[in-house]
């Protein structure tokens, strides 16, 4: 009697897991994207360190960074981006014969653009100045940044549906960490190059692990990917 008690307690436990991981991160990213947002307009609290942070950056620069910087920088482009979402999506669809995998990775790309338009437009931050700047003058705000933003949404869902495929902890290690360092890769790129503050950086990790674990609660309280086969193997 006190296993079959046990089973109902467990089950539902595991249930429910994701959905509350996934609510304390939206929650806690929520707050966190507006605390940053409040620091950035202001300039205090995290803020105030940023002409620090990129300065130091600037005399940290050599050949060797500069072109791995630019070449980081390169695929957080959006017309790059936007092969590679199309890319992946058409190679999903290839090896799961479903649609919904491609769909899952097209919309979670789509909210993570309009996030970016909207904050940046609600947020309205200047750039570093121009003496910063290695590379064509970008004129648009800077909260946050699009490049981290987009490419960590890319790379974390893109990730996340390989990895659920893999039967091997190598792989599934190999993946993750692959995103995670381009991720920051990419991050760290827009402030070494000038473009970015780095709490501009820190916002858009954020706001993209926010809306990634929107994405992922959602697809599992619908069970949109329930009758998809793995998409690796």
């Amino acid at each position: 009697m006190t296993m079959t008690a046990q089973r109902p307690r467990q089950s539902t436990v595991a249930r429910y897991a994701v959905p509350m991981a996934g609510a304390v991160v939206t929650l806690t990213g929520t707050l966190g994207v507006i605390a940053l947002a409040d620091s950035a307009t202001e300039g205090d609290g995290l803020a105030a360190f940023d002409p620090d942070f990129t300065s130091d950056a600037v005399a940290a620069r050599s050949a060797p960074l500069t072109a791995l910087a630019r070449g980081l920088t390169f695929l957080g482009d959006v017309p790059v981006l936007i092969v590679l979402m199309l890319v992946a999506a058409y190679l999903l669809f290839r090896t799961t014969r479903s649609w919904r995998a491609p769909a899952l990775l097209l919309f979670a790309m789509a909210g993570s653009a309009a996030l970016t338009y909207g904050l940046k437009a609600l947020v309205e931050r200047k750039r570093p100045g121009i003496t910063f700047v290695l590379g064509p003058v970008d004129t648009g705000f800077a909260f946050p940044s699009g490049h981290t933003l987009n490419s960590t949404v890319f790379l974390g869902m893109l990730a996340g549906l390989i990895w659920v495929g893999l039967r091997s902890r190598t792989g599934k290690a190999a993946v993750g960490t692959a995103a995670l360092l381009l991720s920051i890769g990419i991050g760290l790129s827009r402030i070494y190059l000038g473009y970015h503050w780095a709490t501009d950086v820190l916002a858009g990790w954020l706001v993209a692990v926010t809306w990634l674990a929107i994405v992922v609660t959602t697809a599992r309280l619908t069970k949109w990917l329930q009758r998809d086969p793995s998409p690796a193997g």
